[in-house]
Order: structure tokens, then C-alpha cells, then sequence
């Protein structure tokens, strides 16, 4: 599986050949898929020093009798095609990024996990997991629901609970807002069901995004005896200041294994398209491969839910799940502006501080940094660290980097691996989310 995570199938060469639609498209989920299937078929899942699974032990919810899975299927009362959100979910559940969560929240469960951020049995857990429907006239509880994705039965849902959610009382406490100018927030409110349905999921197969999505046990099996594991999640183009990051983190935890883990399901308006994403971070893995042979990449299908300080907690347990032992926290992680005055939602470090509150609980260290900033003639720093020594920072703006992309000017050298500009630029304006 190393092979996997942390060598590239030449998508940066397929995407000036053929265009990003292609490479983001069969190309690419064929290239990698290759690798997934190889590594499937050849490794044995081992227990390393990593640290146990958010409460103990790995969920793993894929049905592999087939007898069985006919059964569950023929007992179902209801079909529902659910949409990408709902099929990240059913992805994380299922490959062991959610556990100890064996579903969907029961109401029991979702009212703890809102108030308290924490499951009945009193394990942390972020954000609440949740199957909204619009209409559940003819469900009671003991029903089965098949669950299909783009046409594919892709798991069941064993029903039992059925509750109306209290919107407001979960956008305060987990988001810290009910404005409507947050756009997770509007979404829970506009787009959501009216009924929230818990219980078990029995999964038949992830969910296919256009890409492979390695699960917790495949990572964890790929993972070196004995060496920390560092975590980085993200949800944009992986660009040269973000790298010097890694690589600081890299040194300052002693013979480390640096795994990258990007989210690559639903973000928010403006942000790059998952499928593109994909593109931008292996053209990067490519370029740097040789030089850097700690580092591990995945991806990982989650829908981010913007809520700042308590998703940093959510995404510290799933890459607990995934063997990492220390996760990196960066300046506004998961943070959001409203969609009318542009004004934070959080503050700069909100979400280092609540994911160091509850570093010793989860057993992963945070590992914090500043911006990191770059400096004409002496390469990147901490922001502080420039300050202190009186020198000018050289700035591009997220809008102002667009517009450059949109106009086909130069971007700086210092700002950006220039593979990634050549994607971005071929992806054209199909490459932000609407």
C-alpha cells in the first residue's frame, strides 16, 4: 500500500497530455484503483505502535457474506438515492474513519454529541453524524432502507430512531452561530431534511467518487513500527507554503512518518472541486516523492462541515483512527466567512486551542504553526519569526491567485508548484465549486 499512498500514477504527465477533465475523470480512478486492488490482494493488516482507534478498537461495517447481504437487501421496505453528502458519510462510516460510530446517530446520541460533543458511552466525538430525509411517511423504526449511490446498492440502514432535530440548538453549539451567513449552517437549515433517521449501517461498498479512498485498516497497515505519524488534513490545492509546513513538521517530531490526508467530498462555494483536487495533490506527491519518501498520501471522502474549533476535534479523531499520532493545526483550520460581510466566523486559533484542550484525551499531540510566509532571499518562515526580524513578506491573495489563473498571468515562482498552476489553469473555471 505504500505504493499507494505515496507514489504517484503520473496524473501531473496525463494532465497536460490530456486535460484535467480526463485525469479527473476514468483516467485517473483507473491509474489508482490499479494500486488499491494490488494492495488489497497482497497485504495482511497488521497492529503497529500507532495508537489505538478512537474508543479501542477499528469499526469495520462492510457485509462480505453475500447470502447476507441478499437478505438485508430483500428486507428492505424503502430506497433512497442518496446525494454526496450522505455518500461521504456512508463512506466514512464504513471504512473506520467515524468509529466507534457503527452509523447513523440515534436521537439519544445526536442530542450528546450537540450538547456535550461527546457519544452516550462518553468518547469525544466533534460533529454529529446524521441521515436527513425529507419524508419518512411508512418508515417506523425496525425498517431497513437500501442506500444507493449513482445507481449502486452501496449499504442498508437499520432504522431505529426517527426524530425531528432541533436545527437551531445544533447550529449554536456545534458551528457557535445560527446566522445564516454561515454556509454550512444555511445549508443544514435550507437544504437538509426535515427528519433525521438513525441506526446501523451494513455497507455492501464505498461509494465510488472517481477516486480510490484507502480505508483506516489498509493506512494503518502501510505505517512503519515504531515512528510517529503526523497528520495533515486539508481541503485546497496543496501549494509551496503549505509544503514547507510539512516539512517543518516533519523534522520538529523526530523520525516521523508524515501522512497527508485531504478531504475531497462537498466544501463550500469558491473552494476547488474534489476531482480537480485530486489532480493537484498528485502532481505534487510526484515532484517530491524521491526527496521525501516519509511522506504517506490518501484521500479521504468527508464533507466539510466549516464549523471551525469542534471539526478540528472531528478530523484529530479520524486521523486518530488512521494510526496518526500527532495532527497538524494551521491558522483558521476549518474556518469560514459570511457569505454577506466576509467577516471570520472564528478566531485565527480557536481550533488550535480546542484541539490542544483535548490533546491528552485523544492520545494525538497537536503540533501548531503560524503562517508560514515567504521572504525574497531567505526562503519560507513563520510569520512571527519574519516580523521579528524586520523583513517584507511577499503576499498573493487566494482572489488575487485566481484572477492571475483566470487571466493566465504569472504566478510567482515562490507561491506555487507550477504543475498545479498548469492543472488549475486547464481546469478553468469548472474548477471552483459553484
Amino acid at each position: 500500500m505504500s505504493a499507494v499512498l505515496s507514489q504517484s500514477v503520473r496524473a501531473a504527465q496525463l494532465a497536460s497530455r490530456r486535460g484535467v477533465a480526463r485525469v479527473t475523470g476514468v483516467s485517473l480512478r483507473v491509474a489508482l484503483q490499479k494500486k488499491v486492488d494490488h494492495f488489497n490482494s497482497t497485504v495482511n493488516v497488521r497492529s503497529f505502535s500507532a495508537g489505538a482507534p478512537h474508543g479501542g478498537s477499528l469499526v469495520d461495517l462492510m457485509c462480505k457474506d453475500a447470502a447476507h447481504a441478499s437478505q438485508l437487501k430483500s428486507a428492505c421496505v424503502k430506497t433512497v438515492e442518496i446525494n454526496e453528502r450522505q455518500a461521504c458519510d456512508v463512506s466514512c462510516l464504513a471504512m473506520g474513519a467515524f468509529s466507534p460510530l457503527k452509523g447513523f446517530m440515534s436521537e439519544e446520541t445526536y442530542k450528546s454529541v450537540v450538547k456535550d460533543m461527546r457519544l452516550p458511552s462518553g468518547e469525544l466525538f466533534g460533529m454529529p453524524t446524521v441521515f436527513d430525509m425529507a419524508d419518512v411517511s411508512g418508515l417506523k423504526v425496525g425498517d431497513k432502507v437500501l442506500l444507493k449511490w449513482k445507481g449502486e446498492d452501496v449499504a442498508v440502514l437499520d432504522i431505529d430512531s426517527i426524530y425531528q432535530p432541533d436545527k437551531v440548538t445544533e447550529a449554536k453549539e456545534c458551528y457557535g452561530t445560527s446566522s445564516l451567513e454561515h454556509p454550512i449552517v444555511n445549508q443544514i437549515v435550507a437544504d437538509l431534511g426535515k427528519f433525521y433517521v438513525g441506526g446501523n449501517l451494513h455497507a455492501f461498498t464505498t461509494p465510488d467518487f472517481g477516486y480510490p479512498a484507502a480505508n483506516a485498516a489498509e493506512v494503518r497497515a502501510t505505517l512503519p513500527a515504531g515512528k510517529p505519524v503526523v497528520a495533515f488534513q486539508n481541503r485546497n490545492p496543496i501549494h509551496k507554503a503549505h509544503f514547507e509546513l510539512l516539512k517543518c513538521a516533519q523534522k520538529d517530531v523526530d523520525d516521523s512518518i508524515l501522512f497527508v490526508h485531504p478531504t475531497c467530498g462537498p466544501t463550500q462555494p469558491g473552494d476547488i472541486d474534489g476531482l480537480v483536487r485530486i489532480s493537484t495533490y498528485e502532481a505534487p506527491k510526484e515532484e517530491t516523492k524521491a526527496e521525501f519518501p516519509m511522506f504517506r498520501w490518501a484521500y479521504l471522502p468527508y464533507s466539510m462541515k466549516m464549523a471551525g474549533p469542534r471539526e478540528a476535534i472531528q478530523h484529530m479523531i479520524i486521523r486518530k483512527n488512521f494510526g496518526a499520532t500527532h495532527f497538524i493545526i494551521g491558522r483558521d483550520m476549518a474556518g469560514t466567512k459570511s457569505t454577506i460581510t466576509g467577516d471570520d466566523f472564528y478566531g485565527a486559533y480557536d481550533a488550535q486551542e480546542m484541539g490542544k484542550k483535548h490533546s491528552d484525551e485523544l492520545g494525538v499531540k497537536v503540533v501548531h504553526y503560524e503562517n508560514m510566509v515567504y521572504v525574497d532571499g531567505e526562503n519560507y518562515m513563520q510569520e512571527s519569526e519574519a516580523k521579528k526580524r524586520g523583513f517584507k513578506v511577499a503576499k498573493l491573495s487566494g482572489t488575487e491567485f485566481r484572477r492571475k489563473l483566470r487571466a493566465d498571468e504569472e504566478i510567482p515562482e515562490w507561491f506555487a508548484f507550477q504543475s498545479v498552476v498548469d492543472i488549475l489553469r486547464k481546469a478553468g473555471d469548472k474548477a471552483f465549486c459553484a
